[in-house]
């Protein structure tokens, strides 16, 4: 590939442009033509091609919702998983694990707080009669939407802000995961389909795909596809026969790949070839499936925007303002004191983060976007409610602006991928 197509590959990943793109395009197309949009996204295509009851897998029709929500999404979360796994290796952010337990500590403010403003803020409106004729078990049913974090999205901005090797940037994918895996629990347990009750039995599908990723490690497998391609649909059939969400298959398995004795940075800098990998770190299996798959995913996100963004912005109502208030109040509220409550008990944030940089994670985390968009669509039946919950979602999207300017304000100081491992003093 010449040097100007992958900078301008490089440039779309670096920037989250399909992601954005497919946000527009979703917006544009669904104001314009909303049953268009909504037939597109749910079309079998394997049963429009070999007709009726084809394109089934474990009772779910097979439509390009699912396959991008309930399949392509998986990978997604196997590359943060892989940044996680790789953030708490000797040398990595989050290493010793102890400094990982302000991150997930903090996780529970990022849960907790945006329940508490959501039935604060209901609560209020309800008195002032804002939703006329709405039972009141029907609204409290939004609580869980402003519990998620957009991952792709808080990536991509907290690397804006804080620069691709400052430690809040792992900090702040931890805790998105964490939030995202707590969401998806969420749905399973108080949004379940009543004719599709959570099975927890099949859960042990996915302990089998984690003994199975064990055991390749054991007898040294140094390729990624065999955990990814045998352990990993093990631990997606346990998650949908259980009749929980499956994107977080992967994060069950990617932990077993082989992967270096140290940390080597969110993104290796290649050219200046940076970080203690412990000579074959660049080559191992956990770096070789980012390296293989990123660009996919990163093309791929385009895909899931479009099929969750679609949103008519005749939506907008009282639940738009609690859900939008509910993630940037309670986000940033909650996920600031449980850290600065964590630091007070002894556990530490990472290097190079103090309260400033805390409250800034905590602010970016209140992108709830696409992700909460993804809860909305479990939380609420009713068209009405739907679209205002949605366009809540969507307007926590301008965090991300907002973020960029006040971080320089804030004056964040930005470090580069590779930088603190070059400034490390060398041992004689």
């Amino acid at each position: 590939m010449s040097n100007k197509k992958t900078g301008f590959v490089n440039l779309l990943q670096e920037f989250s442009i399909p992601l954005i793109v497919g946000v527009f395009a979703a917006l544009v197309w669904a104001n314009l033509d909303s049953d268009g949009h909504h037939h597109l996204v749910e079309l079998n295509p394997i049963a429009a091609v070999l007709g009726e009851g084809w394109g089934v897998i474990f009772g779910h029709p097979m439509t390009l919702h699912f396959l991008i929500n309930d399949i392509f999404m998986v990978f997604f979360f196997g590359i943060a998983a892989k940044e996680i796994t790789e953030s708490v290796l000797p040398g990595g952010s989050l290493n010793p694990i102890g400094k990982a337990m302000n991150p997930i500590l903090s996780t529970l403010g990022g849960v907790f707080g945006p329940v508490g403003v959501f039935f604060l803020a209901l609560s209020v409106c309800m008195g002032m009669d804002l939703f006329p004729g709405m039972e009141p078990a029907a609204l409290i049913k939004g609580w869980g939407i402003p519990t998620a974090t957009d991952i792709a999205l808080a990536w991509l901005v907290s690397r804006t802000v804080f620069g691709g090797g400052h430690p809040a940037v792992s900090f702040l994918l931890l805790l998105a995961v964490a939030d995202d895996a707590i969401g998806l629990v969420i749905i399973a347990v108080f949004y379940g389909d009543p004719t599709h009750p959570a099975e927890p039995m099949w859960l042990l599908l996915v302990l089998g795909g984690m003994a199975l990723a064990l055991v390749l490690r054991q007898v040294k497998v140094q390729k990624w596809q065999p955990y990814i391609l045998l352990a990993g649909p093990l631990a997606w059939a346990g998650l949908v026969l259980a009749n929980m969400h499956p994107a977080l298959a992967l994060v069950f398995i990617v932990p077993f790949l082989p992967g270096p004795k140290r940390d080597t940075g969110l993104f290796i800098d290649a050219e200046a070839g940076t970080g203690d990998t412990g000579g074959h770190g660049p080559h191992s299996a956990l770096h070789n499936f980012e390296h293989d798959l990123k660009l996919m995913v990163d093309l791929g996100l385009f895909f899931f925007a479009f099929a969750n963004a679609g949103v008519e912005f005749a939506g907008i109502g009282p639940m738009t303002w609690i859900i939008l208030g509910s993630l940037i109040v309670g986000k940033t509220v909650g996920i600031t004191l449980c850290g600065w409550i964590a630091v007070k008990l002894g556990l530490a944030l990472p290097e190079h983060m103090g309260m400033k940089e805390l409250i800034m994670a905590a602010f970016i985390a209140a992108l709830g976007l696409t992700v909460a968009l993804f809860v909305a669509a479990a939380a609420f039946v009713d068209a009405d409610l739907l679209g205002q919950a949605k366009m809540g979602a969507l307007f926590s999207g301008f965090v991300g602006i907002i973020a960029i300017p006040l971080g320089a304000m804030l004056g964040i100081k930005k470090i580069r991928p590779g930088e603190l491992e070059r400034n490390k003093p060398t041992n004689p």
